[in-house]
């Protein structure tokens, strides 16, 4: 396995040459060029540099590998501030960068919680001076996640916060979660919502079944996603405000979501790689880095969640980023933290959705680049003229092997550990700059 080199020099004039152009905004799909200058994307198109190289940029021949935007990830954990153990903001972004991620927004669970202008602007501050992948945070739509009062929607958007969650727990609170929706719609913002009732899933360590049964682990039902998602919308429909439902793991649910779209409402949702690669066969003997939040399902489930994202019902792919040290998952699996980490292996994974037939390249693409950054109203997400010069490279069908022991992540808990993979990031550029490339 070939060594990854990370990079910061000064973006400059470069030109991509002998690229496969994989534009998900526009549908682009052909051999071509593109030409980066200061930073942002000066041309590009199917044509550029047929009639010779330009003699005064540096020339980056791409051997006619895919040439896309940069990966959106709309749902991560830093544990920055307070948790540095686990992961630091360089650390992820080193992570982000060799999974090809240039964009990723972090949820307000950190220790402090970002409830308040001041945690928003550090954490932009801290971005800007790690200085690699772009990081824009949610804020808490209750103060210190607590569930009761709601934060200063308005303040903390005018700040920077590009959306409001409780990250991992949901808003249970129907006359909060009300209110927040209203708030949220009058500057433009997005409710994110962990979509679990939490009274049928307290104590739950793993998918309600008859493998929790054989293993003597207390269930979670799914009933409890759809019955969350199916209250929110009709708070939805009284406010009008725009909710997206995050990490969808089961049919009842997707099937909720579904019919909400036929409706007209102002929803949208996300799922991540486990819920459509992996099952809750997984979990295994106790294997706790298969112990998930919401938790791996059934079979069944598995397969709406691709037929989900197949149909566009589902509309975008995140990493559901959450890292985790040795001592908080080491333990006997009911007592054991929830989570994965996933940055590294966003691209890998989503791309067997193509492998096997379910999605076209772009498709995938667009879940995870275009569609995150319009539900969130972010830069990014297309080749375009005057766009930033947030790029890939990748090969879709390089083999190789995923271990953890490689991760650049400060945690290891991944359930993809050990398993094969077709696709590999080749090169990662941010504003011009490469920040990661794959060596020979």
């Amino acid at each position: 396995m070939s060594a990854e080199r990370i990079s910061t020099a000064k973006p400059g004039r470069v030109a991509y040459l002998n690229a496969r152009l994989l534009d998900p905004g526009s549908g682009l799909d052909a051999p071509g060029g593109l030409l980066v200058e200061d930073g942002a994307i000066v041309d590009v198109g199917a044509g550029l540099f047929r009639d010779g190289r330009p003699g005064d940029a540096e020339i980056v021949d791409c051997g006619g590998m895919c040439l896309a935007p940069g990966l959106v990830d709309m749902r991560v954990q830093l544990r920055d501030p307070g948790e540095e153990h686990k992961e630091t903001m360089e650390s992820a972004s080193l992570a982000a960068a060799a999974g090809g991620i240039t964009r990723m927004v972090c949820l307000p669970n950190t220790k402090p919680v970002i409830d308040d202008v001041a945690l928003v602007e550090f954490i932009a501050r801290r971005a800007r001076e790690t200085g690699l992948v772009h990081i824009h945070p949610y804020a808490a739509v209750t103060k210190g996640l607590g569930g009761k009062e709601m934060t200063e929607i308005g303040l903390l958007a005018a700040a920077g916060a590009v959306g409001f969650t409780d990250g991992t727990q949901a808003v249970a609170d129907s006359r909060v979660m009300r209110r927040a929706l209203s708030y949220a719609r009058a500057f433009d913002r997005v409710i994110v919502q962990h979509p679990e009732e939490p009274g049928l899933a307290a104590g739950g360590a793993m998918n309600e079944g008859e493998i929790a049964t054989r293993l003597g682990l207390q269930g979670i039902s799914s009933v409890a996603e759809a019955m969350m998602v199916e209250r929110d919308l009709r708070l939805v429909e009284i406010t009008g405000g725009h909710y997206h439902v995050a990490h969808l793991s089961t049919a009842a649910a997707i099937d909720v979501v579904r019919a909400a779209k036929a409706r007209g409402l102002a929803v949208s949702c996300d799922t991540a790689p486990p819920y459509f690669a992996l099952n809750e066969l997984a979990v295994g003997d106790y294997r706790t880095f298969a112990k998930l939040s919401p938790p791996l399902r059934s079979e069944t489930d598995r397969r709406a969640v691709v037929a989900g994202l197949k149909d566009g019902t589902i509309d975008a792919i995140a990493s559901d980023h959450s890292p985790h040290d040795q001592d908080s998952k080491r333990l006997p699996f009911a007592q054991a933290a929830f989570g994965m980490i996933g940055l590294e292996t966003l691209l890998c994974v989503s791309l067997e959705l193509f492998h096997n037939g379910h999605l076209s390249l772009l498709e995938v693409l667009r879940k995870l680049t275009r569609r995150p950054a319009e539900i969130l109203s972010l830069p990014g997400g297309r080749l375009k003229r005057g766009e930033p010069a947030d790029i890939i490279v990748f090969d879709p069908d390089r083999a190789w092997r995923i271990k953890e022991a490689r991760f650049l992540s400060k945690s290891k808990n991944s359930p993809f550990d050990g398993r094969p993979a077709q696709g590999r990031v080749l090169r990662t550029v941010v504003g011009g700059r490469t920040i990661f490339t794959l060596g020979a």
